[in-house]
């Protein structure tokens, strides 16, 4: 016995016993992951730029246009803390190929779509997918890499984030302005990429499978998807379909909120819950959740919208629209490179947090600004500053969160602030497209006025779906009112972000952990295990007392 035991302190642990994986090896598990994740990226951007093409075909309305986009983030935000909190319970490699194979499904079946209403269905497929590789891969980097030691590889994961940023409008672009392509595409594409990142993820991947009791909270997984999406709806489809007032509105906000409370009353009883309340009693985690809330409504909510600006209301090609987007990219990806870099060797991160939410404030600010004739070196510049701050706020929220809670958390913690960061983006497309639409509609108004044009009835009609078929003088109008209205929405994301900034300097700094995430659940496993047997020990020493 003590031969073998001797044995076994003298050889090398492997990563399964040590839970620390060799640079070599977390490469290869790193090449699988940033490909799921340009996959998934990439399908989220290539959209963009050519949505206004596929309204105009599918002959669709601005609400159906803000619906495509919705119908995505709205399905990936109610699935991401389900996905993470398997990822706590589950092999993560079984996770990330199912969320690759669902996305792929949804891929095939969003480009086979005949109607705006069939492609918002299959986009609901693709959001279920792209929920579990959004979430996953940021938990699998944390389970490989420890939160001092991960700014050497934010490089590499900038450096896809923005290639698939960049490359995706200017696929799509080139997609729809390629007659014998087509838009149908920007969905097809998408599929071979899948295809090869799941094999790549089957040959290196291999993460020590740590053997958990599982339970699945089924209720409350399904009370917090249920709930989110009714109020979801409401916010998206009230002011246009109904009333704000109406009726529908109070019998979703209503439904929302009893689901959401019986959600909350689940999790608190749940031996495993999707969500564990417990998390928010920790100031960095609950500060950094609602700074990411601000972060999603104001990042997603805008730049939604900046594609529709380039074509509808400057003109540009799909193809130039995605060009006209490299300098935010270029800034996101130097801040997002350099401040990783900086934050490992100097292990503090909470500087880079506050400059870069106050540069997200001055960015947005800057593009309120604009109007349909802004010269356009300059919002190339308001676009870089942007870039600057997003690069080095929204990965380091989520490090700080990682860097405070228990191994065992990682998952549900790391899928909690991916949560609320979509939940604020879908409200944030919601809202901010709600109040573009009024504001065209108001702007359209006044400028056929102006120009002695009669309005009648119903001219609220004229947008970017019937836009090919309108005179003229009256589309250049239009085209007018959606350059000037999109910095409306732009001040009011500048608005938010300073919500973002003060949640921020509230956190408290901690130095980053040196150990990865697997090194410490092995360790708390440890910890728990001794705890146990000393308290077994306990009991068995009192029982012949009592005897």
């Amino acid at each position: 016995m003590t031969t073998s035991t001797g044995a076994a302190a003298a050889r090398p642990l492997t990563a399964e016993e040590s839970g620390r994986m060799d640079h070599r090896r977390v490469i290869e598990a790193l090449t699988g992951l940033l490909l799921a994740m340009l996959t998934a990226f990439l399908s989220s951007t290539i959209v963009s730029n050519a949505l206004p093409t596929i309204i105009r075909e599918l002959h669709g309305t601005q609400s159906q246009y803000t619906w495509v986009i919705t119908a995505t983030l709205l399905a990936s935000t109610a699935s991401t803390p389900i996905w993470g909190k398997l990822a706590d319970l589950i092999s993560k490699k079984l996770l990330v190929q199912l969320a690759i194979g669902i996305f792929t499904v949804g891929s095939v079946l969003a480009g086979l779509s005949q109607s705006v209403d069939t492609l918002i269905a299959w986009r609901v497929l693709q959001g279920l997918g792209l929920g579990g590789l959004q979430s996953l891969v940021v938990i699998v980097i944390a389970a490989m890499i420890s939160p001092r030691e991960r700014g050497k590889y934010t490089g590499p994961i900038s450096a896809v984030m923005s290639v698939a940023t960049v490359g995706g409008p200017l696929l799509g672009g080139v997609i729809v302005d390629t007659s014998w392509l087509g838009w149908r595409w920007c969905f097809f594409v998408c599929v071979p990429l899948a295809v090869i990142s799941l094999l790549v993820v089957q040959r290196t991947l291999n993460l020590p499978l740590v053997k958990r009791q599982v339970r699945i909270d089924y209720l409350g997984a399904a009370l917090i998807a249920a709930g989110v999406s009714a109020l979801l709806i409401w916010v998206t489809l009230a002011g246009n379909q109904f009333a704000w007032g109406s009726s529908t509105s109070l019998l979703l906000i209503g439904l929302g909120v009893v689901l959401l409370a019986a959600a909350v009353f689940v999790e608190t009883r749940a031996a495993e819950p999707i969500i564990p309340l417990r998390l928010f009693r920790d100031r960095t985690t609950a500060l950094a959740t609602i700074a990411s809330i601000a972060v999603g409504t104001a990042l997603f909510g805008s730049a939604v919208f900046l594609g529709q600006y380039f074509q509808i209301a400057r003109g540009y090609s799909p193809t130039a629209a995605g060009l006209l987007t490299l300098p935010m990219i270029i800034g996101s990806m130097v801040s997002a490179t350099g401040s990783g870099i900086l934050i490992t060797r100097l292990g503090k991160w909470k500087s880079f947090l506050v400059a870069g939410s106050i540069l997200m404030v001055a960015g947005f600010g800057l593009l309120g600004t604009i109007d349909h004739t802004t010269d356009m070196v300059l919002l190339g510049a308001f676009l870089f500053v942007l870039g600057v701050g997003l690069g080095m706020t929204m990965q380091n929220l989520v490090l700080a969160v990682q860097n405070t809670v228990a191994a065992t958390d990682l998952g549900a913690a790391s899928s909690t602030v991916s949560f609320f960061r979509s939940l604020g983006g879908t409200i944030g497309v919601s809202v901010l497209g709600a109040v573009l639409a009024n504001r065209v509609s108001s702007l359209t108004t006044d400028g056929l006025s102006a120009a002695g044009v009669q309005v009648p009835a119903g001219s609220s009609s004229a947008g970017i779906g019937n836009l090919d078929q309108l005179p003229g003088p009256i589309a250049e109008i239009v085209r007018a009112a959606y350059g000037d209205a999109t910095a409306t929405i732009l001040l009011v994301a500048a608005a938010l972000s300073i919500i973002t900034v003060v949640a921020i300097l509230f956190i408290k700094e901690k130095p980053l952990l040196t150990t990865t995430g697997m090194e410490r659940q092995r360790a708390e496993e440890a910890t728990e295990d001794a705890k146990a047997t000393e308290e077994a020990g306990s009991t068995e020493e009192a029982a012949p007392a009592r005897a």
